[in-house]
C-alpha cells in the first residue's frame, strides 16, 4: 500500500478514536467516502487497527512488564510469531542487543507472572534466558485489554 499524505493524515486524526470521518474529511477537505476508504485499505493492509486502549495503572490488579528473551536459535522472526500468540502478551519486538526480543505483557490478579513463565515461556524451546522489568510507572502507556 502506498502511504501518501492523506494516510498519515488520517492516521494522526485517529490518534483522537472518537472523531467522526466526517469530521476527518471536512479537515482535510476530501470526501467522507475518501477518508472511509482509505480506513478501510489501511485496516485491510494491516497498517492502521482502530481499538481501544487501556491505561493499565488505572485497572486494580493489572500491571505490565517489559520482558528481554535471549533465545539459542537465529529463527527470531517465528519464535517472535510464537511468543506474539502467549496469553498476555500485547506485543512482541525483535530488537538488537543483548536480548533477541523484548515482550510488553499484561497481568492481572487471575494471570500473574509466575503463571506467564510456567505455563507459557516454558513450553517454547530455545529460550536461553528472561529478564523481566515490572513498570511501576508508565508515561503514555496505554494497551488493548486482552486478559
Amino acid at each position: 500500500m502506498k502511504m501518501d499524505e492523506n494516510n498519515i493524515a488520517i492516521i494522526r486524526h485517529l490518534r483522537d478514536g472518537r472523531k467522526s470521518l466526517r469530521e476527518i474529511a471536512k479537515e482535510l477537505g476530501v470526501s467522507e467516502n475518501t477518508v472511509r476508504g482509505r480506513v478501510r485499505s489501511l485496516m485491510d493492509e494491516g497498517v492502521l487497527a482502530i481499538t481501544g486502549l487501556v491505561d493499565p495503572e488505572a485497572l486494580p490488579g493489572h500491571r505490565v512488564a517489559i520482558i528481554g528473551v535471549k533465545l539459542g536459535t537465529m529463527n527470531l522472526i517465528s519464535k517472535g510469531e510464537e511468543f506474539s500468540k502467549i496469553k498476555g502478551v500485547v506485543s512482541v519486538s525483535v530488537v538488537t542487543g543483548r536480548f533477541d526480543l523484548m515482550l510488553t505483557v499484561l497481568f492481572n490478579e487471575e494471570f500473574r507472572l509466575l503463571d506467564f513463565y510456567a505455563d507459557e515461556v516454558s513450553k517454547i524451546k530455545d529460550v536461553q534466558s528472561v529478564e523481566t522489568f515490572i513498570v511501576y510507572k508508565g508515561y503514555n502507556l496505554m494497551v488493548p485489554y486482552l486478559l
